[in-house]
């Protein structure tokens, strides 16, 4: 096509006459005078590396020319082409206008930018500047139009040869420093708590991240709240099977934690919304790692790695971790007993206990990215972690049994000595589609992983009269819980702007999941061996399935932005019993029960609001219904009576709990880098998860006993004001603070001889405080506290560190109605000494509960006993660790994704410029 423009055009210049047209000195102008010049002109040349001679890929190239504005009455530069050059380091710009000047700009990472003036060689076609021999004023012969129609095409099809860049030493000298994170990235949807600012994670696990993470409280066994409600827990935006104590902090990039999760997110998780857990996933061009190792003041080891290779079309990344540990924890729990049925007399007890868990666990995650083309991405990830624990207690059990009377007094010594294997592994497929229109996608990923665990319990008890005094009897017993639980999600994303302003998103998704549980209780029999007691052991399954679409669209009028979702989903669940009962002949029989709960339709409607008051503050309000749907632990109808002295069971008919979520927020910008961020939330739960004592008969011993349960209550609410604050007081002072007031309150349903009043209402506080000091420029102090009030238990228990399979190791459930824990805190710090060159290296010494403060208080009644629970874990802990990193940072391998910002920004300039100034296709 471009041939037949110019061929046309020489042939009208020469047959109308050269005295019709402005001499060259007339100029552009003159050519505008005549009509339009046509845009045919065509730019095009290569990118090189001065020293290696090879292709830069990924490179912006932009061709930039003078104009006048009417605005500024003045010239002003426009963008009318540009593009990335190509894996060769190629590019093209077409459809150009072929009169006038041009300036050609080429940047790239790490490269010193390259400026050239340009232009279109148009002398032999213009007046006054003719071919030798040409007759002004004369027509040309048909031989001379050809020859002029052959020199046109050259003169407009222009090659620029090889353009060289030099690498820029003080970029890639300062390129770590200008690309550093803040350590809290603030936004009003959600927060983002940076874990390599984090010097106080390296060694660690996930539960040690989280104690940094504003809003979020950890207490001593790694029970995980945010904003004193149970989170819903994600591992790269999807459900894992993974718990926060087998996720090393070495591996964890960042964590996202979002309040108020719209419709766009799975709706489970309706108190306290979503805790998303990134991995770190290195695609930097090159390649590059870093290897690590420590040990803490237990003598337990640390080492741990990860390396990653980009070039070509594939980034492949490889990371493991192992990590040694030793915790322990000692506890005082003391309790009253009273109105027990069946005439069992009121007793008083007190235990001692000193728990010990030694063990370790290994966890290794690899993958791949392939490039298949511009367009379209695939990418493969795994991982495996395996643990052993040998976890054992030591308890002293003083009980004061009340006669009406008499009392008589009891000492039991008791140790509980535990094996425990848990593994998991899973994998997860994903793709990526982009479209040529700028910010619409389309994504795809399967999701599977598998945990198994193994856990065997030896509890033997010596039973005295008196502390010291004869022995008078012993009882042992062992109890076996194999578990293992499947999760399989599928899910797709579609992104479409119909504007720059407007955006629709829709998608898909459906989970599955499968747990079995088995427990064996054995006592000693004859011989002194031990047998299965058949009554007090079951095996269950369940299988949960959730199916989900939902539909968003965001618009922003001027200065107000509005966003509207609705999710949808649908819940079917069904599990099976297997244990064995007594017929009315006495005989043992296997029994088994179903069990199935259905909801064919919820649906979860959210609304954000957002009004711009000025360019560096806003306000935003929101409204979001959600869900949380009974966990395993809450489900399985089993009584565990491996502590007869704390007996517990599930409560399959327990049905999901619904809430409303209200927020309203303003967030301000100051002084560059300094944030603050106040909430107002309100959260309205109805038939409230909540734990509550219940009776039964154990099928042994023919005695009535209590049980703890589940229950949903009537209802439930949490309310408060959060603020949080990123400063940065000076330049080698930063703070980050967070303050949130808050009150809540369960209305208990009746529950017969054992219904008492719940708590109430309760009035809390939970205050967190980071401090980061640059003390030089090797040397970085970061001091953090914590301060929780007075607070009402989480209903429903808390996100926790066990579960892995089955009923899980590990985790223990603190929601109870009745019950509150007592103040707590404490403080927490660690320096880092970073040397080498470009700091490559770096030592970092870290303390935990530095003032032995942190305590677990709890305090729980019912209408038949009152306890309080004291218990320490791991007090002034220290641990010191090593890293190294290295790598090799290989310009010529820069991808063009990675160069996605600067693309957009062409792309923005380009609209609204010269007619064909925009990139050519691709």
């Amino acid at each position: 096509m471009r041939k037949y423009w110019l061929l046309s055009l020489v042939l009208a210049l020469s047959l109308t006459g050269y005295a019709q047209i402005p001499p060259m000195g007339g100029g552009a102008g003159g050519a505008r005078r005549g009509g339009a010049a046509p845009s045919i002109g065509h730019f095009y040349g290569k990118v090189v590396d001065t020293k290696t001679n090879k292709g830069l890929d990924g490179v912006s190239v932009q061709l930039i020319q003078s104009k006048y504005s009417p605005a500024t009455h003045g010239q002003k530069d426009t963008v009318i082409a540009g593009m990335i050059t190509d894996r060769h380091g190629e590019f093209s710009l077409e459809n150009l206008p072929i009169f006038g000047n041009f300036r050609l700009k080429i940047t790239a990472i790490g490269y010193k930018t390259y400026e050239q003036k340009v232009a279109f060689d148009l002398k032999g076609l213009r007046p006054g500047g003719g071919a030798p021999g040409a007759v002004p004023g004369g027509g040309d012969d048909q031989q001379q139009q050809m020859d002029r129609a052959a020199q046109a095409l050259n003169a407009v099809d222009k090659d620029l040869g090889n353009i060289k860049l030099s690498e820029d030493a003080q970029t890639m000298e300062t390129a770590v420093v200008t690309a550093s994170k803040p350590l809290i990235t603030m936004g009003v949807d959600r927060k983002v708590y940076n874990v390599e600012k984090d010097i106080s994670a390296p060694g660690g696990s996930g539960v040690d991240v989280m104690r940094n993470v504003p809003s979020v409280a950890v207490d001593i066994d790694g029970n995980v709240t945010l904003r004193n409600s149970t989170p819903t827990i994600f591992v790269d935006g999807r459900p894992t099977t993974l718990t926060l104590d087998q996720i090393p902090a070495d591996a964890i990039q960042s964590v996202e934690f979002i309040t108020n999760p719209g419709a766009k997110y799975d709706a489970s998780g309706g108190q306290a919304g979503i805790l998303n857990i990134v991995l770190k996933k290195n695609r930097k061009a090159g390649y590059n790692g870093n290897l690590r190792a420590g040990v803490d003041d237990r003598g337990k080891a640390n080492v741990g790695g990860d390396f990653n290779i980009k070039e070509g079309k594939v980034n492949f990344f490889l990371a493991g971790n192992y990590n040694q540990r030793k915790s322990i924890s000692p506890g005082v729990t003391s309790r009253y007993t009273f109105n027990q049925p069946g005439g069992i007399p009121n007793d008083s007890l007190v235990e001692s206990d000193y728990n010990v868990n030694l063990g370790y666990f290994a966890f290794a995650r690899g993958g791949l990215d392939y490039l298949i083309d511009n367009r379209n991405t695939i990418s493969l990830t795994g991982n495996i972690v395996h643990g052993t624990f040998q976890p054992y207690t030591n308890s002293g059990i003083y009980i004061d049994t009340l006669y009406p009377n008499s009392t008589t007094y009891s000492y039991t010594y008791r140790v509980s000595t535990s094996n425990s294997l848990f593994n998991n592994h899973g994998a997860m497929l994903s793709y990526k589609h982009t479209f040529p229109k700028s910010g619409e996608e389309w994504t795809a990923d399967v999701n599977y992983s598998q945990g198994t665990n193994n856990n065997d319990n030896l509890i033997g008890s010596n039973i005295y009269n008196v502390k010291g005094g004869p022995l008078t009897s012993i009882y042992d017993q062992q109890q076996t819980i194999n578990g293992t639980n499947k999760y399989l999600t599928a899910q797709t994303d579609y992104v479409l702007p119909f504007t720059e302003k407007s955006k629709f998103e829709a998608g898909a998704r459906v989970a599955i999941r499968n747990i079995f549980s088995l427990t064996d209780l054995d006592t000693v029999g004859a011989n002194n061996k031990f047998v299965v007691e058949e009554l007090l052991s079951s095996s269950f399954k369940y299988q949960d399935q959730v199916t989900a679409a939902y539909v968003t669209y965001g618009n922003v009028i001027k200065d107000f932005t509005y966003q509207l979702g609705l999710r949808g989903e649908s819940y079917l669940y069904t599990g099976h019993e297997t244990f064995t009962e007594v017929d009315p002949s006495g005989n043992q029989i296997p029994a088994d029960s179903p069990y199935k709960s259905h909801f064919p339709l919820s649906l979860f409607p959210s609304v954000f609001l957002t009004q711009k008051v000025t360019d560096n503050e806003n306000f935003s309000a929101s409204y979001t219904r959600r869900i949380d749907r009974p966990s395993f632990q809450q489900l399985f109808p089993f009584t565990d009576y491996s502590d007869s002295l704390n007996l517990s069971r599930g409560n399959p008919a327990l049905k999901p709990q619904f809430t409303g979520s209200f927020e309203i927020s303003y967030q301000l910008n100051y002084r560059a880098t300094n944030t603050f961020l106040a909430s107002i939330y309100y959260k309205n739960t109805t038939d409230l998860i909540t734990r509550a004592a219940d009776t039964g008969i154990n099928p042994v011993t023919h005695e009535p006993v209590i049980i703890n349960s589940y229950i949903n209550a009537k209802s439930g609410f949490v309310g408060g004001v959060e603020l949080i604050g990123r400063n940065s007081v000076t330049k080698w002072w930063d703070l980050t603070t967070n303050l949130n007031i808050y009150t809540s309150k369960i209305n208990t349903v009746d529950t017969g001889i054992f219904a008492v009043p719940p708590i109430g209402e309760i009035y809390s506080v939970f205050a967190k405080l980071l401090n980061s000091f640059k003390l030089s420029n090797h040397f970085t102090l970061q001091v953090s506290g914590d301060f929780t009030s007075k607070t009402q238990l989480p209903p429903g228990g808390s996100a926790s560190t066990g579960g892995n399979g089955g009923r899980g190791y590990g985790g223990t459930v603190s929601g109870n109605s009745q019950g509150y824990s007592r103040p707590t805190g404490g403080m927490d710090a660690s320096i880092r000494y970073e040397f080498l060159k470009n700091k490559a290296a770096s030592l970092t010494l870290s303390c935990s509960d530095i003032l032995r403060t942190r305590v677990s208080d709890v305090y729980t009644t019912s209408g038949t006993f009152t306890q309080e629970a004291d218990r320490r874990r791991d007090p002034q802990f220290f641990r010191l660790q090593f890293n190294w990193r290295f790598g090799k940072f290989d310009m010529s391998l820069l991808k063009r994704k990675n160069n996605k910002a600067d693309q957009e920004n062409m792309q923005n300039q380009l609209q609204g410029g010269a007619p064909g100034g925009g990139p050519s296709g691709r």
